[in-house]
């Protein structure tokens, strides 16, 4: 098994869930657009053939009989910094573009889409490069300039199942609401640094918004086996860069769908400006399937967090309510 680069344990910007949208492309003649950033590994089922041909679970343009490219443009969720990027061609096998570009641009406002493929300002995250079909194709990305917006670009056509943009949200100051914010989520730039397990499902789960509907929305880890060694001495845990330092007035431990498997206890702890950890939560009993929430008494600012449960199992969601330092951008 081919290890994943390291920029996929970041969150995806792109996801649909923190708001993502495919808002423009060339050509669709094949398959829609939005296909790009659905959630979960593309399908396919062989000879489904349609009204336009064999359906594919992806974007796909129909044969150039000129010159040009397509072109796809997505919305981020979040507004952040790329640091790499998926473009998978799974199942475009003989369909594939043999070649794609991506770009990023930083644009305010809520401009319409037909005019953002000329009028933006453009500048490369993945020049030209070479892609394989049915494959991953993973791209590191070097320009951490902030985007808003990406464009894929299919040399000259063809099709293409997913892209994820991976990186961390950097949104405008300006643009945060008033009073206590969660400083963990994903769309206020908070992400994952490290975790103890990831055998199921990613922990930046935890950080996404909305409720999870079934357990894969959230973080779970594999089995500890009761009365090992594996049980007594060790647990399960996560880390957390908050989007920006702040001092937390609430947390939130949410076990929503989690009901055999939710942890037995949790605790959570803070990372101090001058790198002390300091108890925001002492290990506290939980519940399955239940939103908790805790009042923070301690008066410091954080940087970061550790959860740590006990001994393992699965949680759906951590929100950690606070206010911004002045000047704590991360």
């Amino acid at each position: 098994m081919t290890t994943p680069p390291p920029f996929t344990r970041l969150p995806d910007l792109a996801a649909r869930l923190l708001g993502g949208a495919v808002v423009w492309a060339s050509d669709e003649s094949f398959a829609e657009k939005e296909n790009l950033i659905r959630p979960g590994a593309p399908q396919h089922s062989a000879a489904t053939f349609g009204h336009k041909g064999q359906v594919y679970d992806g974007w796909e343009t129909r044969r150039r009989r000129s010159p040009g490219s397509d072109h796809a443009i997505v919305r981020l969720g979040a507004p952040g910094i790329v640091h790499g990027v998926i473009v998978d061609t799974a199942w475009f096998t003989g369909n594939f573009p043999p070649e794609i570009s991506v770009e990023g641009a930083r644009i305010d406002g809520y401009p319409d889409a037909g005019g953002l493929n000329a009028s933006a300002d453009w500048f490369p995250l993945v020049p030209r490069r070479s892609v394989e079909g049915d494959t991953l194709n993973p791209f590191v990305v070097d320009d951490h300039r902030t985007v808003t917006h990406v464009r894929l670009t299919m040399h000259p056509d063809g099709g293409v199942a997913r892209m994820r943009v991976h990186g961390i949200a950097r949104p405008d100051p300006a643009l945060r609401p008033p009073g206590a914010v969660d400083l963990a989520a994903i769309e206020n730039g908070g992400h994952v640094t490290d975790c103890s397990n990831l055998f199921y499902s990613s922990p930046n789960n935890l950080l996404m918004p909305g409720f999870a509907h079934i357990m894969g929305d959230g973080w779970e880890t594999a089995r500890r086996r009761f009365g090992t060694s594996d049980w007594e001495a060790h647990n399960d845990w996560v880390e957390i860069r908050l989007g920006t330092s702040g001092k937390l007035t609430m947390l939130e431990l949410d076990t929503t769908c989690f009901l055999h498997n939710a942890p037995g206890s949790a605790r959570v702890r803070g990372r101090s400006g001058n790198d002390e950890w300091l108890e925001l939560l002492p290990r506290t009993a939980l519940q399955p399937d239940t939103r908790h929430r805790f009042p923070v008494a301690v008066d410091a600012v954080v940087t970061d967090l550790r959860l740590d449960i006990f001994p393992d199992g699965g949680m759906s969601r951590l929100r950690a309510w606070g206010t911004p330092a002045e000047g704590g951008g991360q």
